[in-house]
């Protein structure tokens, strides 16, 4: 019999995405400072933050199979966050035209029972077209991604946004590396595929 598995995330977008691989699971809010340390490289940042939401959600699960993850976007070695308003999406979005942008996500899946941890960054690389203030505008108005890093909501009209788009995962971009998760999840005996 495969282990409980519990998502370490409010994120609807990632519940959506494990949902996918058609494995029953739980969700669970892992109450987290998402700060970044002083100097930390944002690629340290995403898997730092994925163990630590699988941690804390683990720690309160004795035997159960936990994921977590994070994601930032990073534009010239900075992170990107969450715009949480109208006006900063604009102006991240404006500042983004043309830009290259790496979406970094991180994904960790520890074992509460055997204390095993596996952990994956991905990278997507993104190359913006040239958005016109009007497009801009519009777009923000029908996504209202005031809660992705960097205003981009990859899975809906965000993709509109791009020129290009360089990945290994698709869905790492959505804030889930299925392939990947998939791997480290059969490593744990969770496989929708088997009988």
């Amino acid at each position: 019999m495969a282990p409980r598995l519990i998502l370490a995330s409010s994120s609807r977008y990632r519940r959506e995405l494990l949902a996918r691989l058609g494995i029953d699971f739980d969700s669970a809010f892992p109450d987290v400072d998402e700060s970044p340390l002083p100097g930390e490289p944002p690629a340290a940042l995403v898997l730092r933050l994925a163990e630590l939401k699988a941690r804390k959600v683990g720690d309160g699960s004795p035997s159960a199979v936990v994921v977590g993850s994070d994601q930032v976007a990073v534009h010239e070695g900075k992170v990107l966050g969450k715009p949480g308003t109208v006006a900063n999406a604009e102006r991240q979005l404006a500042q983004l035209s043309g830009q290259r942008v790496d979406f970094l996500t991180g994904v960790a899946v520890l074992n509460s029972a055997t204390g095993q941890l596996q952990t994956h960054t991905d990278r997507t690389t993104t190359t913006f077209r040239r958005l016109s203030e009007a497009e801009i505008r519009r777009y923000v108005e029908l996504d209202q991604p005031l809660d992705c890093a960097g205003a981009i909501k990859s899975e809906s009209r965000g993709v509109m946004l791009f020129e290009r788009v360089e990945t290994e995962d698709p869905t790492a971009a959505i804030g889930l590396p299925l392939i990947r998760l998939a791997a480290l999840l059969r490593n744990e005996g969770i496989n929708p595929l088997d009988d």
